[in-house]
Protein backbone atom coordinates (compact mmCIF):
# COMPACT_ATOMS: atom_id res chain seq x y z
CA UNK A 1 0.00 0.00 0.00
CA UNK A 2 1.09 3.15 -1.03
CA UNK A 3 1.52 5.94 1.90
CA UNK A 4 -0.26 8.74 -0.11
CA UNK A 5 -3.30 6.22 0.31
CA UNK A 6 -3.04 6.04 4.06
CA UNK A 7 -5.38 8.91 5.81
CA UNK A 8 -4.19 11.59 7.66
CA UNK A 9 -4.96 10.75 11.50
CA UNK A 10 -5.49 13.46 14.34
CA UNK A 11 -3.91 13.04 16.83
CA UNK A 12 -4.89 13.13 20.24
CA UNK A 13 -3.53 14.60 23.50
CA UNK A 14 -2.52 12.71 26.31
CA UNK A 15 -4.42 14.84 28.84
CA UNK A 16 -7.46 14.38 26.47
CA UNK A 17 -7.03 10.51 26.90
CA UNK A 18 -6.85 10.26 30.83
CA UNK A 19 -10.17 12.72 30.93
CA UNK A 20 -12.10 10.37 28.64
CA UNK A 21 -10.67 7.32 30.69
CA UNK A 22 -11.31 9.43 33.76
CA UNK A 23 -14.99 9.38 32.30
CA UNK A 24 -14.91 5.70 31.90
CA UNK A 25 -13.90 4.82 34.84
CA UNK A 26 -16.62 7.05 37.03
CA UNK A 27 -19.60 5.58 34.65
CA UNK A 28 -18.21 2.00 34.97
CA UNK A 29 -17.26 2.44 39.07
CA UNK A 30 -20.38 4.10 40.54
CA UNK A 31 -22.88 1.51 39.57
CA UNK A 32 -19.53 -1.35 40.96
CA UNK A 33 -19.49 0.40 44.09
CA UNK A 34 -23.24 0.33 44.92
CA UNK A 35 -23.88 -2.99 43.10
CA UNK A 36 -21.07 -4.97 45.43
CA UNK A 37 -21.24 -6.13 49.02
CA UNK A 38 -17.54 -6.92 49.61
CA UNK A 39 -14.17 -5.96 47.74
CA UNK A 40 -13.94 -8.74 45.39
CA UNK A 41 -17.40 -8.43 44.53
CA UNK A 42 -17.17 -5.10 43.73
CA UNK A 43 -14.13 -5.49 41.82
CA UNK A 44 -15.36 -8.31 39.70
CA UNK A 45 -18.52 -6.56 38.98
CA UNK A 46 -16.20 -3.58 37.91
CA UNK A 47 -14.39 -5.94 35.73
CA UNK A 48 -17.40 -7.17 34.11
CA UNK A 49 -18.93 -3.59 33.57
CA UNK A 50 -15.81 -2.78 32.08
CA UNK A 51 -15.58 -5.15 29.23
CA UNK A 52 -19.00 -4.54 28.80
CA UNK A 53 -17.93 -0.76 28.50
CA UNK A 54 -14.79 -0.64 26.74
CA UNK A 55 -15.09 -3.94 24.49
CA UNK A 56 -18.97 -4.61 23.89
CA UNK A 57 -19.73 -1.17 23.17
CA UNK A 58 -16.78 0.01 21.63
CA UNK A 59 -17.00 -2.65 19.16
CA UNK A 60 -20.78 -1.59 18.00
CA UNK A 61 -20.10 2.45 18.48
CA UNK A 62 -17.26 2.35 15.66
CA UNK A 63 -13.97 2.70 18.59
CA UNK A 64 -16.20 4.97 20.67
CA UNK A 65 -16.55 4.13 24.32
CA UNK A 66 -18.56 7.25 26.61
CA UNK A 67 -15.65 9.24 27.52
CA UNK A 68 -14.10 9.02 23.49
CA UNK A 69 -17.35 9.58 22.64
CA UNK A 70 -17.83 12.77 24.82
CA UNK A 71 -14.32 13.67 24.23
CA UNK A 72 -14.06 13.03 19.90
CA UNK A 73 -11.87 10.32 20.12
CA UNK A 74 -11.59 6.55 18.65
CA UNK A 75 -9.43 3.85 18.98
CA UNK A 76 -8.48 2.33 15.54
CA UNK A 77 -6.45 -1.04 14.96
CA UNK A 78 -2.94 0.12 13.64
CA UNK A 79 -2.74 -2.02 10.75
CA UNK A 80 -5.94 -0.82 9.04
CA UNK A 81 -7.30 2.11 10.83
CA UNK A 82 -10.33 0.72 11.41
CA UNK A 83 -12.27 -0.76 14.81
CA UNK A 84 -10.27 -3.08 16.00
CA UNK A 85 -11.70 -6.64 16.41
CA UNK A 86 -12.75 -7.86 19.48
CA UNK A 87 -9.87 -9.67 20.49
CA UNK A 88 -7.74 -6.68 20.23
CA UNK A 89 -9.95 -4.70 22.22
CA UNK A 90 -9.78 -7.66 25.09
CA UNK A 91 -5.70 -7.61 24.96
CA UNK A 92 -6.11 -4.10 25.54
CA UNK A 93 -8.91 -3.34 28.28
CA UNK A 94 -8.11 -6.29 29.97
CA UNK A 95 -4.91 -4.83 31.11
CA UNK A 96 -6.35 -1.66 31.76
CA UNK A 97 -9.43 -3.06 33.62
CA UNK A 98 -7.72 -4.78 35.94
CA UNK A 99 -5.31 -2.26 36.79
CA UNK A 100 -8.19 0.18 37.38
CA UNK A 101 -9.71 -2.19 39.56
CA UNK A 102 -6.94 -2.91 41.78
CA UNK A 103 -6.82 1.10 42.32
CA UNK A 104 -10.44 1.07 43.23
CA UNK A 105 -10.45 -2.09 45.34
CA UNK A 106 -7.24 -0.41 47.09
CA UNK A 107 -9.28 2.60 47.54
CA UNK A 108 -12.51 0.94 48.31
CA UNK A 109 -10.52 -0.52 51.24
CA UNK A 110 -9.22 2.08 52.40
CA UNK A 111 -12.08 3.95 53.17
CA UNK A 112 -14.06 1.20 54.25
CA UNK A 113 -11.29 1.14 57.38
CA UNK A 114 -11.62 4.53 57.78
CA UNK A 115 -8.00 4.74 57.32
CA UNK A 116 -5.86 7.48 55.31
CA UNK A 117 -3.30 5.41 52.81
CA UNK A 118 0.18 7.09 53.29
CA UNK A 119 1.07 6.56 49.70
CA UNK A 120 -1.55 6.84 47.51
CA UNK A 121 0.94 7.28 44.10
CA UNK A 122 1.01 3.59 45.53
CA UNK A 123 -1.97 2.54 44.18
CA UNK A 124 -1.57 4.24 40.74
CA UNK A 125 1.49 2.61 40.14
CA UNK A 126 0.42 -0.38 37.89
CA UNK A 127 -1.73 2.19 35.85
CA UNK A 128 1.50 4.88 36.00
CA UNK A 129 3.80 1.83 34.56
CA UNK A 130 1.21 1.32 32.05
CA UNK A 131 0.95 5.38 30.94
CA UNK A 132 4.74 5.12 31.46
CA UNK A 133 5.01 3.61 28.31
CA UNK A 134 3.45 6.27 26.05
CA UNK A 135 5.84 8.82 27.55
CA UNK A 136 9.16 6.49 26.06
CA UNK A 137 7.36 5.58 23.08
CA UNK A 138 8.88 5.65 19.82
CA UNK A 139 6.51 7.49 17.90
CA UNK A 140 5.94 11.06 18.91
CA UNK A 141 2.92 11.00 16.59
CA UNK A 142 1.19 8.45 18.47
CA UNK A 143 2.35 7.77 21.83
CA UNK A 144 1.16 3.77 22.84
CA UNK A 145 0.43 3.26 26.54
CA UNK A 146 1.21 -0.79 27.05
CA UNK A 147 -2.51 -1.51 26.44
CA UNK A 148 -2.20 0.19 23.06
CA UNK A 149 0.78 -2.04 21.94
CA UNK A 150 -0.62 -5.40 23.42
CA UNK A 151 -4.09 -4.47 21.57
CA UNK A 152 -2.01 -3.00 18.63
CA UNK A 153 -4.22 -0.08 18.73
CA UNK A 154 -3.73 3.84 18.35
CA UNK A 155 -6.42 6.70 20.05
CA UNK A 156 -7.21 9.07 17.04
CA UNK A 157 -9.06 12.05 17.07
CA UNK A 158 -12.92 12.47 15.54
CA UNK A 159 -15.53 14.59 14.56
CA UNK A 160 -18.11 12.53 15.68
CA UNK A 161 -19.48 12.61 19.16
CA UNK A 162 -20.07 15.45 21.43
CA UNK A 163 -16.65 16.92 21.60
CA UNK A 164 -17.20 18.07 25.26
CA UNK A 165 -13.51 19.93 25.45
CA UNK A 166 -14.35 22.07 22.56
CA UNK A 167 -17.67 23.19 24.10
CA UNK A 168 -16.09 24.15 27.32
CA UNK A 169 -12.86 25.75 26.04
CA UNK A 170 -15.24 28.20 24.20
CA UNK A 171 -17.13 28.62 27.45
CA UNK A 172 -13.89 29.21 29.20
CA UNK A 173 -13.05 31.58 26.72
CA UNK A 174 -16.49 33.42 26.39
CA UNK A 175 -16.27 33.54 30.43
CA UNK A 176 -12.64 34.80 29.91
CA UNK A 177 -13.68 37.82 27.23
CA UNK A 178 -16.91 38.99 29.45
CA UNK A 179 -14.20 39.25 32.78
CA UNK A 180 -12.29 41.25 31.01
CA UNK A 181 -14.81 43.38 29.38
Amino acid sequence: MSSDLVPILPKVSIGRRAAAFCIDVSAVGLPSLLLGTNFIVKAIIFVLLWLIMRVAIVRKNQGQSLGRWLLGMRVVDTKYQRTPAVQQLCKREALLGICTASYLVGLWASSHYNEYIDRPVMLLMPLQFDAMFASVSQSKRFPRALHDRLGQTIVVGTRRGYCLHLKVRRLLNQQQSNISK
